[in-house]
């Protein structure tokens, strides 16, 4: 395929900010070739020194931060005071598998009749990541941080919306001292990611974004042996039980419907309340979602910035429109709003019913749905009536119900009394049409590695000595 050029847009304005051209699949071929002859140097060095680097990138993304940051709401209209604490979730994490990924990956003996069975987790080799553009810096790095540090090497497939976050990033391993190739940035077009994943340069394949291409993905990793890590979409519910702190909850609820202007993975997107505090909660989150600030995403006052895109807008349009012809109420928003850019009111939508659109799709904007259930069963049963199943979060007072209703929610992280968020020191991912896999602590850190047993018999007369 040839090259070709795209422009990038500012979606607070609308306007031009970029031109960039793609690389062919034959150069994309040979990266991943250059990127295996920096694995077989990579992978023998010792995890210390691996973790070294990793305390060297935290340092440059820190030193660096307002211009990533600046970078992130440039590209894609996050509110600067989110785009800089991304950044810093970065470092941190950074630091977090400095400090841990040696234990994590340490060999571990297991009790057989041999003289000694072990297990160990050895490196894969060249692992092709393909990411969104919501979270620029945290998608590539919550994948790439781990990785590298099990001695793998990546190539950086990002979204073609933010490629100046994807150079960024590679220029920050280069100023952090890593070898060359071990991280390296690729700009192509979709289809080149095929050629890739079929090439023998390629051992496995991390993907963050929607089902149907995470299904393509998927399908090409199977077809062709590779192992992968699927994250894809979330209809996270927010359960709100009868005991709940209605104040307290209701400021979160707010918090984590509108994070990242609503962009997000594990944003809140269902709230489900039970009917003796639907009036009460309505009402309070209602208030709350109109305190918060929509504007420039450049200003530090802004609480939601625009959608990434114009499509993005037309689409909430259409769900919202679904959910109004369905009989749902309208207390607050419903429009896009009247000035440059691909802003979009926050919304609340009452009366909502189990058909509509915003309670089947993932709702990717700041669009809320209030569904009241009859009881904490019925807020469990509407709970899991959906294909995902990333995250959920439990408002309650009562530690015994809190983990009696998360035992019975079919999702991959549950919070209580808090916002669904990433944790290095956490596993992240989810089930059904929510992804395959998990990345973030111990677990993701085993992901993309050789799971190798060992046993050893001894020889008559034993092992000689050296």
């Amino acid at each position: 395929m040839a090259a070709t050029r795209f422009q990038t847009v500012n979606p607070a304005s609308g306007e031009v900010i970029g031109e960039y051209e793609t690389i062919t699949s034959q150069q994309a071929l040979e990266v991943a070739r250059r990127a295996r002859e920096a694995f077989n140097s990579w992978r023998r060095l010792d995890i210390g020194e691996r973790a070294d680097y990793l305390r060297r990138l935290a340092g440059v993304l820190r030193k660096n931060l307002r211009e990533y940051a600046e970078l992130i709401t440039l590209e894609m209209g996050k509110p600067i005071r989110q785009a800089r604490a991304e950044v810093e979730k970065c470092a941190w994490t950074a630091e977090v598998f400095a400090e841990n990924g040696e234990r994590w990956l340490e060999e571990e003996v297991v009790g057989t009749d041999a003289w000694k069975s072990l297990v160990r987790f050895e490196p894969l080799g060249v692992v092709l990541s393909v990411m969104p553009w919501n979270f620029p810096f945290w998608q590539p790095l919550r994948f790439g941080i781990p990785a590298l540090l099990a001695g793998n090497v990546s190539v950086l497939r990002h979204s073609n919306i933010v490629p100046g976050c994807a150079l960024a990033i590679e220029r920050a391993f280069a100023e952090a001292g890593f070898p060359d190739y071990v991280f390296k940035t690729i700009i192509t077009d979709h289809d080149v990611v095929a050629d890739l994943i079929a090439s023998r340069y390629i051992d496995g394949v991390s993907f963050t974004g929607s089902v149907a291409a995470g299904a393509r993905i998927g399908e090409l990793a199977g077809r062709n042996l590779k192992k992968c890590v699927l994250e894809l979409g979330g209809s996270d519910p927010f359960i709100v039980l009868e005991d709940a702190d209605m104040d307290f909850t209701c400021s979160n609820a707010a918090q984590a419907r509108l994070v990242n202007s609503g962009q997000s993975c594990i944003a809140a997107k269902r709230f489900i309340v039970v009917e003796s505090r639907a009036e009460e909660f309505t009402r309070l989150f209602t208030e709350y979602m109109g305190r918060l600030v929509v504007g420039d995403p450049m200003d530090e006052r802004t609480d939601v910035g625009p959608l990434v895109r114009e499509e993005r807008v037309r689409e909430l349009e259409a769900q919202v429109e679904d959910a109004v012809l369905r009989g749902a109420r309208i207390l607050m928003g419903g429009r896009r709003m009247a000035r440059k850019g691909f802003f979009y009111e926050p919304t609340v939508l009452a009366n909502v019913t189990l058909g509509m659109r915003v309670m089947n799709e993932e709702v990717f904007g700041p669009v809320a749905p209030i569904v009241v259930a009859r009881d904490e069963a019925e807020a469990i049963e509407i709970a899991n009536k959906s294909e995902f199943g990333l995250g959920a979060s439990i408002w309650t007072r009562s530690e015994e119900k809190a983990m009696r209703v998360a035992g019975q929610l079919e999702c991959g992280i549950v919070f209580v009394n808090g916002m669904v968020k990433s944790d290095p020191r956490m596993p992240f991912g989810g089930v059904k049409k929510s992804g395959i896999g998990r990345e973030l602590s111990k677990y993701g850190l085993r992901e993309f590695v050789n799971i190798k047993g060992i046993t050893i018999y001894e020889p008559r007369g034993g092992f000689k000595a050296r």
